[in-house]
């Protein structure tokens, strides 16, 4: 593996990524590793940039997040990330690992990106690319395939949400940290007081936009009383909109 092909950057938790209980609150687990994503695809000659200017962007659609020790306050991390090759010959594969400063594991995640046209809005297959993405497909920090889920029977309303300007990204829909934020507030604060994610995965399944209305529900699985279902519906669009599993242990 060459130098390129792993990316590595330091990284400061900051206050205000903390929750209540001084721990870095999931969705900027997500919002942090997809950003590292972001600068590690511009140095391997995908800056988002060049792409926009083509019409093209990186979208994620998987990721699943493994949630072993959550940073704290002040806490110097390391961050690395790679691609691990292609699957279903659509997603890009990309995982991370997140370390504290003596190197031990704090997260893992594993993560299914495409290409999109952003005028068209529709994917794009990868030949699309004039350059080929590093092949790590040797290295995985987790053996997950980012499958769809399943078992969302039962489901009842949680909220619902009208995001607007402050929830769009560049690309014009809400951004993916956004959606972890809004399956967060389904559950109750004095489940967070007692209880820590151990993992969390989130398919975005069809893009929202900015005044678009999307409900939330949520259910336990029946497979595993610890793990809850949560899915978010377009009521503006018709779609389906994401799916999550969230999987909880004892704090």
């Amino acid at each position: 593996m060459t130098t390129q092909s792993l990316y590595t950057e330091e990284y400061r938790v900051r206050t205000f990524e903390l929750d209540f209980q001084r721990i870095w609150k999931p969705s900027w687990a997500f919002q942090v590793l997809t950003e590292a994503a972001t600068r590690h695809a511009s140095r391997l000659g995908f800056d988002y940039r060049e792409l926009w200017q083509n019409n093209q962007a990186w979208v994620l659609s998987r990721m699943k997040v493994q949630f072993l020790k959550y940073p704290t306050d002040g806490q110097n991390i390391t961050l690395r990330t790679w691609p691990r090759g292609i699957v279903q010959k659509l997603f890009f594969m990309r995982d991370f690992e997140v370390m504290d400063e003596a190197g031990e594991v704090l997260m893992l995640a594993t993560s299914a990106w495409v290409l999109v046209d952003t005028q068209a809005r529709r994917f794009l297959l990868p030949q699309v690319l004039k350059t080929e993405l590093p092949d790590n497909s040797g290295r995985k920090v987790m053996d997950e395939t980012l499958d769809k889920l399943s078992g969302f029977n039962g489901m009842q309303p949680r909220l619902e949400v009208n995001p607007g300007y402050s929830e769009v990204d560049l690309v014009g829909h809400v951004n993916n940290a956004r959606y972890v934020e809004w399956i967060a507030n389904c559950f109750p604060m004095e489940q967070f007081q007692d209880q820590r994610i151990a993992w969390l995965q989130v398919n975005y399944l069809a893009e929202v936009k900015a005044g678009e209305r999307v409900a939330l529900s949520a259910a336990p699985s029946t497979e595993d009383g610890q793990r809850w279902l949560v899915e978010g519906s377009n009521l503006t669009s018709g779609a389906r909109a994401f799916e999550a599993a969230v999987q909880w242990q004892a704090a």
